[in-house]
């Protein structure tokens, strides 16, 4: 049964058969497509949106394992957008007839032309246009968000950038989740403990290519005095010119720290056992680099 139900589901990813498995209303029709890349395997992260003849987006969604979608829509015109990371998207038309099929059938998305690195150099953390947020568990429901208002950055790029190195230094006492009764207890002996470990750091020297725009920068964060290995997993999003025409370049990262790693352990728990702190702390990174002057 499992051997007939995978066939059928391969023929539906490849456009083939009526599809008549999917409920179509009366007044409707369906869209299909296939995503492959280059070499005719499947775009699983493919995502797709369908929008009317004004541009107002109807439906979206993501491709299924097979690299393929299929929605219901009322009849009319339609413009078609498949989009993957690292490719160059699609973007076509459709016209869907009342009981009626559009089949797009494959498509092929060709790789995209990477973004432009920065160049080698001395480059800075811009702090107006960076931020370093975290998000914690609170009481297993609720999320808290924070920040830390000070920390510096230098980051140099070499002639191949996975041979570049970064250093940030954090102001521990900056840290701000906008309650001041919480900061001052995170900045205490029980959390931060500012007072002894002034500042958090982190050193890489690592930088490694994941494709597209993904890398992963892999270093020494001393938290608390402790130093552990970890991974920031990064989306480097090109260079432009700022206001004043100045070079910047620009990424996204984001990492996990568990919190007996670094010996911030400290918990109570609720009646029914609920720990008020969750053991793991998101950490999310903006980043904005210049030129150093």
């Amino acid at each position: 049964m499992f051997g007939r139900w995978l066939e059928n589901r391969k023929n539906r990813a490849s456009g083939g058969g009526s599809a008549s498995w999917l409920p179509v209303p009366p007044s409707g029709g369906m869209v299909s497509c296939r995503v492959l890349d280059p070499i005719d395997e499947p775009l699983r992260q493919a995502e797709f949106t369908i929008s009317d003849a004004q541009g107002r987006k109807v439906v979206a969604g993501g491709a299924d394992p097979f690299g393929s979608f299929v929605a219901t829509v009322p009849a009319g015109e339609y413009r078609v957008a498949v989009s993957a990371e690292g490719y160059t998207p699609y973007r076509g038309s459709a016209t869907v007839t009342e009981g009626g099929h559009a089949a797009i059938g494959d498509l092929t998305l060709q790789l995209a032309a990477p973004a432009p690195l920065p160049q080698p150099g001395e480059w800075e953390m811009e702090p107006m246009h960076s931020s370093i947020a975290f998000t914690a568990r609170h009481i297993g429901l609720a999320r808290i968000h924070g920040r830390f208002n000070n920390f510096a950055g230098a980051i140099r790029i070499a002639e191949r950038m996975e041979r570049s190195a970064m250093h940030i230094v954090i102001d521990a006492a900056s840290i701000d989740t906008n309650v001041k009764m919480r900061d001052d207890h995170l900045r205490s002996g029980d959390f931060l403990d500012v007072a002894q470990f002034p500042t958090l750091e982190f050193y890489s020297d690592r930088f490694v290519h994941r494709g597209g725009i993904r890398w992963g920068v892999t270093g020494a964060l001393t938290l608390h005095g402790v130093t552990r290995t970890v991974t920031l997993d990064t989306e480097y999003l090109g260079t432009g010119s700022g206001m004043e025409g100045e070079t910047r370049a620009a990424c996204r990262a984001t990492t996990e720290l568990h919190r007996d790693d670094f010996t911030v352990s400290w918990q109570t728990m609720l009646a029914k056992g609920i720990a008020v702190v969750g053991p793991s702390i998101k950490i999310d990174l903006d980043v904005q680099i210049v030129p150093q002057g």
